[in-house]
C-alpha cells in the first residue's frame, strides 16, 4: 500500500491465513495503521483525525435528523421545531449537527493552512492536495445546501442570492440556475433538490477521503522539515519513522479529546452563538432581511465576491475588453471561485525548491500576512456592502490573489532559505535528544 519499505502483515493462524487468501481485510487494516510515519510530526498534524471524526459525526447525526425532517416549504420550518421540541434528544442532535459543521470547517481551514505552510502540496503530493481541494469544494456545497434546509429567513434569502450568481454566467447561466432551482425562483423544488444533494454529498466526500488517505499512504506523510523519509532500507526507514499505531494514534486521540472538550462546551452552553438570528424566523419571500450573510465559514469568499463592483477599474477594463460579457456580477463569481482555484494551483505556483516554510524566512512573513488577510476578509464578509468595508474587501482580495499568483512564484527565485537537516532523524534528535542506540521503538 505504501511506497515506504516496511514490514507487512503476515497471517499466523490457519484462520487468519484462510481469511487473508480470500479477503485480505486484516492485512489492509494492518498496513494502514502500521504505516511508517515521520517521527517528528508536531501537533499541527492532529487535525486529520478531527476531520475524520467530524465527517462521521455529521453523517450519523444527519441520518437521525432526516428521520424527522420534512423537505417541503410549508412544513420544513415546523419539522425543525418539532425536532427541537418533541423528538427525544432532538435538540441535542440538531445542535451537534449544526455546530459540527462549524468544527468541520475550523479543522479543514487549519488543515489547509498547515499544508500551505509546510509545503504538503509539493511533489510528489500534488494529487493528494488536489483531492483535498475537491473535498473542500464539496464541503462548501454541502454546507450551503444544509443551511437552506431549516427554511428560515436567512436560509431562503441566502439561497436566493447564491443561486442567483449562476444566472450571471453568460449564455448558459439562466438554464443552470433554473435547473438548480427547479423553476424560476427558490421554492419547494429547490428545497427538495438541496435536501437530496445535502444527504448524498457526504457519502461522496467519504469516498474522496478514502482516496485522499490512500494517496498519502502511497507517497508518505509530509513532516515539519519537508525532508523525505529515507527509503533505501528498512533500517533507515526505522531511524526516520515510527509506526502510526500506537504512537500517533494515541497522540491524535489526545488532540481530539481536547478539541471535543471545547466543542461540547459550545454545544452545551452556547449552541446558537454562530447562528444568525434571522434564521429562527420562518422564510418569507415578501420580507427581505436588512443584511443577507452566509454562515461564518463562507464569509472570506463572500467578501471577495462582493469586492469587485462596477466601480473597480479592473472590472471596467475586463468588461470593456470582453464587450460586456463579463460584467461586475460575473467578475465577482469568477473571483470567488478563483480564490479557491489559486489555492489548488499552489503546487505549480510555488517555485521554491524548499518544501517547508520553517526554513523560508521571507515566506513566513508573507504567509502570516495571508492568515491575517483571511480573518480580515471573514470579518468584512459579515459587514454591510458599503464604505469603508467595500474598499477594505478589495484590498484584502487583491492580497489574496497577489500572494498565490505573484508573491509565491517570486519568493522561489529571490529568497535564500535557511539550512535544512539532512534527515528526519537528525531533526528529531536535535529537538528531543538522541534515543538509546539499543532501543528499537519502531519495531
Amino acid at each position: 500500500m505504501s511506497g515506504i519499505p516496511h514490514d507487512h502483515y503476515e497471517p499466523k493462524s490457519n484462520g487468519e491465513k484462510w481469511l487473508h487468501s480470500r479477503l485480505p481485510i486484516v492485512g489492509l487494516i494492518y498496513d494502514t495503521i502500521m504505516i511508517p510515519t515521520p517521527k517528528n510530526l508536531n501537533w499541527w498534524w492532529i487535525w486529520g483525525i478531527v476531520l475524520a471524526f467530524c465527517l462521521v459525526l455529521q453523517i450519523v447525526t444527519g441520518i437521525v435528523l432526516v428521520m424527522h425532517y420534512t423537505p417541503h416549504v410549508d412544513l420544513a420550518f415546523a419539522s425543525v421545531e418539532h425536532i427541537m421540541r418533541n423528538v427525544n434528544g432532538g435538540y441535542m442532535i440538531r445542535y451537534i449537527h449544526m455546530n459540527g459543521a462549524s468544527l468541520f470547517f475550523v479543522a479543514v481551514y487549519i488543515h489547509m493552512f498547515r499544508g500551505l505552510f509546510y509545503g504538503s502540496y509539493k511533489a510528489p503530493r500534488e494529487i493528494t492536495w488536489i483531492i483535498g481541494m475537491l473535498i473542500f469544494v464539496l464541503m462548501m456545497g454541502t454546507g450551503f445546501m444544509g443551511y437552506v434546509l431549516p427554511w428560515g429567513q436567512m436560509s431562503f434569502w441566502g439561497a436566493t442570492v447564491i443561486t442567483g450568481l449562476f444566472g450571471a454566467i453568460p449564455f448558459i447561466g439562466e438554464p443552470i440556475q433554473t435547473l438548480l432551482l427547479g423553476g424560476p425562483a427558490v421554492d419547494n423544488a429547490t428545497l427538495n433538490r438541496f435536501f437530496s444533494l445535502h444527504y448524498l454529498l457526504p457519502f461522496v466526500i467519504a469516498a474522496l477521503v478514502i482516496v485522499h488517505i490512500w494517496a498519502f499512504h502511497t507517497t508518505g506523510n509530509n513532516n515539519p522539515t519537508g525532508v523525505e523519509v529515507r527509503r533505501t532500507s528498512k533500517e533507515d526507514v526505522k531511524k526516520d519513522t515510527l509506526p502510526f499505531w500506537p504512537y500517533f494514534v494515541i497522540k491524535d486521540f489526545l488532540g481530539l479529546a481536547v478539541v471535543l472538550v471545547i466543542f461540547w462546551a459550545i454545544v452545551g452552553f452556547m449552541p446558537n452563538y454562530l447562528g444568525h438570528p434571522d434564521n429562527y424566523i420562518e422564510a418569507n419571500a415578501l420580507v427581505t432581511p436588512a443584511h443577507i450573510v452566509p454562515e461564518w465559514y463562507f464569509l472570506p469568499f463572500y467578501a471577495i465576491l462582493r469586492a469587485f463592483t462596477a466601480d473597480v477599474w479592473l472590472v471596467q477594463l475586463v468588461s470593456f475588453v470582453t464587450g460586456g460579457i463579463i460584467d461586475a456580477k460575473f467578475f465577482g463569481v469568477i473571483a470567488m471561485f478563483g480564490a479557491i482555484a489559486v489555492m489548488a494551483l499552489a503546487p505549480w505556483l510555488d517555485t521554491s525548491n524548499v518544501r517547508s516554510g520553517q526554513y523560508r524566512p521571507m515566506f513566513k512573513w508573507w504567509f502570516y500576512l495571508l492568515i491575517v488577510d483571511f480573518f480580515v476578509l471573514m470579518w468584512l464578509g459579515a459587514m454591510p456592502a458599503e464604505e469603508p468595508y467595500a474598499s477594505f474587501s478589495l484590498i484584502g482580495s487583491a492580497y489574496w490573489f497577489a500572494y498565490f499568483l505573484v508573491i509565491l512564484p517570486l519568493l522561489g527565485v529571490i529568497e535564500k532559505p535557511l539550512p535544512q537537516p539532512e534527515t528526519i532523524e537528525e531533526d528529531f534528535n536535535a529537538h528531543y535528544g538522541k534515543a538509546d542506540a539499543d532501543a528499537t521503538p519502531a519495531e
